[in-house]
């Protein structure tokens, strides 16, 4: 729900309404339904709204409080905000609106900005403390709603989306040579940098303060994930009880909206489990599935289309059912819009999920999500038993990591760059980060196969699970729809922290670890499917037994064989060119040009390679040359 972005001038420079403006128009798509700014000298706040609560005007911001001391502008969804406004009113707060937002400003009138560490929801705030000359700004536990920054000692320039700060007149472009080494290792960010120079990501559960006399950003984290203590006196039959019941309460808190409420329903168990839930609070809700024009694809692929099982839940819950039929053509007409929209790249070959969101933006307003489960449950078992019986901290990190160069390796990293960004990149720096990762929590144990699969899902939560929100938040914005994700809801998520491994992986007795790498290596995604062993069980009375029982998965087209057929031509049009291809400023034509042949002709599947190179040329195009 909604934009926000704003600017503090720490040199008390007067801020113009015309750069909000600016600013606000930029992210127009994630708030077409009305705008807002609030300026005093050196603080300007601008807020581009998507009404989903209280549609009038009373749901306007910025929103003030009403002792008028802090202005907030607010992007997401709180969906505890009716408790929260029952314990406020007991205070003597009263209330205008129904919106979350009347809910934010008060508590923190009440209680200081620690209050939002109670929120129960998807946020990115905002708040000007008039009285102390202070900004807040805070981002949700999860990192669900983007908010970035850019600060260069006089000013600090924020946004739901980089495109408003580049408005800003004092922001040069250029380009972060160590976040591109990182993409290229990881197709992901596991810092909070951005390929934009200078401009930063708040990282999640986190809140900065600047006043007038700031030098630097800082950071205050207040929390956590933490798997590494789980309840072993819990039964198997408690988990399943528990989850099951926390599952509905999550889906029935994430249905409360002012505007039509739909569900994206794949083949899978978790978008499953999610509209099966939601189709008791709405009769006939609408689902959406994305398939893709299978006439040519042959392998694994084959298997990639989805809609036989999605119609078969669609007609097993009576919901009001859309499909979409993507071909490879559809590739060539929405990168260069997806990449403007997505800006910060990260992981995966997303232009099915632009697609499926603009179709539903068509009917409803907000769409539920099934992001989450896989991540918190043990969806990932092919990923967890590389490193089931690694012997020490760092015999889990070299396996690891090997793991999650999921693009280019850094033995071939000489290749990949130009020398004159060879000579400006530091190719250790990689695997630093993976590490951090793990050390900058120190509750992390390495004794264990089952400490291992904890620090496992500790990592893809802190890394891979923000960008598919990334991915899902501005993909969906675009098309102005707000996508939930029920399974990330504060109460469930603290409690499948606590489950234990040996609920969420059927294989923890097996001889895994005696598999050879070699073999490892060619084994696919599909030979594994035991993870999700509680989940599976407490939905086991929501959904159909064929899609309880379906191996894993994953959502993409498939664009291995697309790469090698309908859009080859496309492929090396865009990134072959010598004289349109612009990425190859910082990318060696040579290496391009191999990994294309060795797709095309040796059958070596660089599907996510290309994807993210086809990405980058297109980043470069939108924003180093306009």
């Amino acid at each position: 729900m909604c934009g926000l972005a704003g600017v503090f001038n720490l040199n008390q420079k007067p801020v113009t309404v015309q750069l909000l403006r600016q600013m606000g128009e930029a992210i127009v798509h994630r708030g077409p339904d009305s705008n807002g700014t609030y300026l005093a000298d050196n603080m300007g706040l601008v807020h581009q709204r998507l009404a989903i609560l209280d549609t009038s005007d009373k749901g306007a911001q910025p929103m003030s409080s009403k002792d008028d001391r802090y202005v907030i502008v607010f992007n997401g969804c709180i969906y505890n905000f009716l408790e929260l406004r029952q314990e406020l009113r007991a205070k003597g707060h009263t209330f205008y609106s129904n919106t979350d937002t009347e809910v934010i400003v008060e508590g923190i009138s009440a209680f200081g900005i620690g209050y939002l560490e109670r929120l129960n929801g998807m946020f990115a705030v905002a708040c000007w403390d008039k009285k102390e000359k202070k900004l807040y700004l805070s981002r949700d536990r999860f990192g669900i709603k983007p908010l970035y920054y850019w600060f260069n000692g006089k000013s600090l320039v924020f946004a739901s989306e980089i495109k408003a700060i580049l408005k800003h007149p004092d922001y040069q472009m250029g380009i972060d040579l160590g976040a591109l080494n990182e993409y290229f290792t990881f197709q992901n960010l596991f810092t909070y940098r951005t390929l934009f120079k200078g401009v930063t990501m708040l990282p999640p559960a986190n809140t900065v303060i600047i006043d007038k006399d700031s030098q630097v950003v800082k950071h205050k984290s207040w929390w956590d994930y933490d798997f590494t203590k789980p309840d072993e006196s819990m039964t198997f039959e408690e988990a399943k009880q528990e989850t099951e019941r926390l599952m509905e309460q999550a889906v029935a808190r994430q249905m409360i909206a002012d505007v039509p409420v739909g569900s994206y329903l794949s083949g899978g168990m978790d978008s499953g489990t999610i509209t099966a839930i939601a189709s008791k609070y709405v009769p006939r809700i609408s689902t959406f599935t994305c398939g893709f024009d299978m006439s040519e694809v042959t392998g694994v692929e084959a298997n990639y289309d989805e809609r036989r099982d999605a119609e078969l839940m669609a007609n097993y819950f009576k919901t009001e059912h859309f499909e979409q039929v993507m071909n490879a053509g559809d590739l060539r007409w929405s990168l260069p819009k997806l990449v403007y929209h997505l800006e910060d790249l990260r992981v995966g070959m997303s232009y099915p999920n632009y697609y499926i969101a603009r179709l539903a933006s068509k009917f409803v307003k907000v769409c539920l999500q099934g992001t989450g489960g896989d991540e918190l449950f043990g969806g990932y078992p092919w990923r967890y038993y590389r490193i089931f019986d690694s012997l020490s901290q760092q015999n889990f990190f070299d396996q690891y990591y090997a793991f999650w160069q999921r693009l280019v390796p850094d033995e071939d990293k000489t290749n990949l760059f130009q020398p004159d960004v060879l000579s400006r990149v530091n190719l250790e720096e990689p695997r630093e980060v993976f590490e951090r990762v793990f050390t900058f929590n120190k509750t992390l144990r390495y004794d264990s196969p089952e400490a291992h699969i904890q620090n496992s899902l500790y990592f893809e939560a802190k890394t891979f699970l923000p960008g598919l929100f990334l991915v899902g938040d501005k993909l969906a914005m675009a098309s102005g729809l707000e996508e939930r994700f029920p399974f990330m809801d504060n109460d469930l998520v603290d409690f499948a922290q606590k489950i234990p491994v040996k609920y969420k992986l059927g294989n923890l007795s097996k001889e895994i670890n005696r598999i050879d790498e070699n073999t490892f290596k060619k084994m696919s995604y599909r030979n594994f499917d035991d993870g999700k062993k509680v989940l599976r069980e407490a939905m086991k009375d929501y959904i159909p037994a064929k899609i309880i029982d379906r191996r894993k998965q994953g959502f993409s087209a498939p664009d291995e064989s697309w790469y090698r057929g309908e859009n080859a031509g496309y492929v090396k049009e865009l990134l072959l060119n010598q004289k349109e291809t612009v990425s190859t400023e910082f990318i060696s034509p040579a290496f391009i040009e191999r990994i294309v042949k060795e797709h095309t002709d040796q059958h070596i599947n660089h599907r996510l390679l290309i994807w993210s190179l086809m990405n980058f040329e297109w980043w470069c195009r939108n924003f180093l040359k306009g």
